[in-house]
């Protein structure tokens, strides 16, 4: 769960594994897989931040992405 703001200064908790789209307008918006929207005051590059914190906390991020070592597994020099 990442925490965001909505205009109207009230905090709320989102599942960052919902997340589908977040785009940047004068505001925030933030669309759920579900179809639901949130409009929020933190930007999209905030709203980014914390969601790949949030994936890389639970281990989803590394599975993703894969290891951040460079060489490959078995390579030899």
């Amino acid at each position: 769960m990442i925490s965001l703001t909505r205009l109207n200064g009230s905090k709320f908790h989102i599942n960052a594994l919902l997340i589908e789209t977040v785009e940047d307008t004068p505001d925030t918006i933030i669309t759920l897989t579900t179809g639901k929207k949130f409009i929020v005051i933190e930007n999209s590059s905030d709203v980014i931040r914390a969601t790949r914190h949030y994936l890389r906390s639970i281990g989803v991020l590394a599975a993703v992405t894969g290891p951040t070592d460079t060489q490959s597994e078995g390579a030899t020099s």
